[in-house]
């Protein structure tokens, strides 16, 4: 079965490489300017680079929207698929319904969605037989096609509904997005002090594991906030009160923490 790649950012980048490693043939990868998809074109054999969204007389089964998700129904108004195709997105916060909008060029397209719950970065390698993917179809045949090509890749495949996999998505922007910003802001706020962010990997490293270990992470919570060690959060807030959105942010995850603990 070919598969075709709309999108050369993140996630088609992976994708590309997982697929054919798993041997799942990928025919066409597209993009607006040929030498964004120059890099990819490695990763694949004798794949096509296509530069327009017609794709009707294509030989691919499954065609991911590996785009953007500000881009996905523009896109997905403007392909142009072979009878029977199968259009995916790849957005945790899209619904399946937003792919509605192909129907008026492509008829017979079913719909479905690809959902891999995992940061990606390109250039940094993924163990894809570890990462959930979470599918949706239109009806059993999509799900069944999707089913087969998240089995190839992944050990870890859920069928997910649109609110389900939106309710996962919020989740993970606190639990990934969200914890990652505030490394940042720990590495920015050792560092202006002349202090070496690595002194603080192995405490970060413990925290992640003691969570992971857990039933419940509130369980493994610690510092002033849980203790409510009041005259060291004071101590804290003037640390920081000369950088207004900084003092925000830790006053605000003091609250959430206490509030949690009460």
């Amino acid at each position: 079965m070919n598969i075709s790649i709309i999108g050369t950012g993140n996630i088609a980048w992976h994708f590309i490489q997982v697929f054919e490693e798993n041997d799942l043939n990928v025919a066409e990868v597209f993009a607006r300017k040929k030498r964004k998809a120059a890099d990819m074109q490695g990763y694949a054999y004798d794949v096509a680079v296509q530069t327009n969204l017609d794709f009707s007389n294509s030989t691919s089964k499954v065609f991911f929207l590996a785009v953007s998700d500000d881009a996905i129904v523009q896109v997905a108004s403007e392909i142009r698929l072979p009878k029977e195709a199968i259009l995916v997105h790849t957005s945790g916060a899209k619904t399946l319904g937003e792919l509605s909008v192909a129907l008026e060029r492509n008829p017979e397209v079913k719909m479905g969605v690809f959902y891999p719950l995992m940061t990606f970065t390109r250039g940094v390698p993924v163990d894809f037989r570890k990462v959930p993917i979470c599918i949706e179809g239109e009806d059993e045949y999509t799900l069944s096609i999707l089913r087969g090509i998240a089995q190839k890749i992944s050990g870890n495949v859920s069928e997910i509904t649109s609110h389900q996999r939106l309710v996962l998505h919020v989740a993970a922007v606190f639990g990934c997005n969200f914890v990652n910003h505030l490394w940042a802001l720990s590495k920015e706020i050792v560092e202006e002090e002349e202090i070496d962010f690595e002194i603080l990997k192995p405490l970060i490293s413990e925290t992640f594991q003691k969570a992971m270990k857990a039933e419940h992470p509130a369980q493994v919570q610690t510092g002033p906030a849980v203790r409510d060690d009041e005259s060291t959060i004071e101590k804290h807030k003037k640390l920081v009160k000369e950088d207004p959105d900084l003092l925000k942010v830790y006053k605000t995850l003091t609250q959430s923490i206490q509030d949690w603990h009460q």
